[in-house]
């Protein structure tokens, strides 16, 4: 949300906030905001770049960006030639000498795994990356890196940031959980709180419309979706909590995770996240969501 529907002056008070409130994993793109008219892609980057001048908070946090994606130029892939180009292009943007998890936002079947693992090599032997981590891999294509980096000896993904959230469970809980439990990988589920859809925002094709991002919500609006939300009302009443926070709280209680990405607009939303990092669901809450998201 940074650089697009976090304007600059809103996003700083919320990083201060985050930061203030003990969290620190913050997780961009070079690619964020290519999307809106007459963005490039690095806006995102460039925002958390002069928060971290202006606050002087770099040592305090863990940064994470990713590289793949297509910009609004055309570039993507994992070329070493466009790993290299994006990782300076990232770090001149965030002002920092190092990226702490610099993750394949999404696989390249053209570029040889060993290509692509060697220029990470090169790039965490010179300390401007830290660790290395994968974003929507197949299960076979990650178990495929893996096995690349023990016979070879290159860096290993370490970590996996799929999408995951109680709207979104069968595409990582059946396949990609178990290689991260075999294989130690840290997992941050993306959209943890699908799109925001599980916040209780959109409910009806009428509440489409109250965000930039509702057009994406209306194939959630079926039977299943109203089930989870109705299960998330019901949690959340009993708590005294937001639905988000209940929401975000089962991706983290979750086994294997180590972080959920959500994301926040206003004091208020971060408030909920807040709260739903702690948040504790007894087993009767757990039950209720996934009979209704299962």
């Amino acid at each position: 949300m940074l650089g697009w529907t976090a304007t600059e002056p809103g996003a700083f008070r919320l990083l201060d906030a985050f930061v203030d409130a003990g969290f620190n994993l913050i997780d961009t793109a070079d690619t964020y905001s290519a999307w809106l008219p007459g963005h490039r892609g690095g806006e995102s980057e460039a925002l958390i770049g002069r928060w971290l001048r202006e606050s002087g908070r770099r040592d305090d946090v863990v940064l994470a960006t990713k590289v793949g994606m297509k910009t609004a130029s055309g570039e993507q892939g994992l070329s070493p030639a466009h790993i290299e180009a994006s990782l300076a292009g990232s770090l001149e943007r965030l002002g920092t000498d190092r990226i702490d998890l610099y993750q394949s936002h999404t696989d390249d079947a053209s570029v040889p795994i060993a290509d692509v693992l060697a220029t990470y090599d090169r790039a965490l032997r010179r300390g401007v990356v830290r660790a290395i981590g994968a974003s929507n891999f197949t299960a076979a294509r990650l178990v495929e890196s893996l096995e690349v980096s023990r016979a070879t000896g290159l860096p290993r993904y370490e970590s996996l940031q799929p999408r995951y959230n109680l709207a979104d469970r069968p595409g990582f809980e059946a396949d990609l959980a178990p290689v991260c439990r075999e294989h130690g990988l840290g997992v941050l589920p993306y959209a943890s709180l699908a799109g925001g859809f599980l916040t209780g925002k959109y409910r009806s094709p009428a509440d489409l419309s109250r965000s930039p991002r509702g057009g994406r919500m209306e194939a959630r609006l079926n039977d299943r979706g109203r089930g989870i939300l109705a299960a998330l009302d019901s949690v959340a009443k009993r708590l005294d909590v937001a639905p988000a926070s209940v929401a975000l709280a089962w991706v983290v209680g979750r086994p294997g995770i180590s972080a959920a990405l959500a994301s926040a607009t206003t004091r208020e939303q971060l408030e909920e996240l807040i709260v739903g990092a702690s948040l504790q669901l007894d087993a009767a809450a757990v039950a209720e969501l996934e009979r209704a998201s299962g």
